[in-house]
């Protein structure tokens, strides 16, 4: 693995399968895609490790969404982890008080 592609970090979700995400491709989420997440690396470790509930795209059934409460700018959101199940990789990350729709998978228990 080169420079480029070095891995940032690996996480086992509760579903059991690894998703992990490079240096090069959090730069590019955080300066590009949505800055408002950079900083905010151990928040999304800690939603793909222990999210409030996991949903399955309905578009894309290899895609899995990642759901956490979070406070942001002092008022309660979600943290939304996109993943992609078959290849295990960060999609995107944002911040949403929106649920996407989809068939929720998973759900914390209480």
């Amino acid at each position: 693995m080169n420079e480029i592609e070095e891995l940032f970090f690996e996480v086992i979700t509760p579903l059991g399968f690894k998703v992990s995400i490079t240096k090069r491709y959090w730069e590019h989420i955080t300066t590009i895609k949505h800055p408002h997440i950079k900083g905010m690396e151990s928040d999304v470790i800690i939603t793909l490790k222990a999210p409030n509930f996991i949903r399955q795209s309905k578009v894309d059934r290899n895609v899995y969404l990642f759901y956490r409460e979070i406070e942001y700018n002092n008022k309660n959101y979600h943290m939304c982890v996109v993943t992609n199940k078959s290849k295990g990789f960060v999609i995107t990350v944002y911040i949403t008080d929106r649920i996407k729709e989809g068939v929720q998978i998973w759900k914390k228990s209480k």
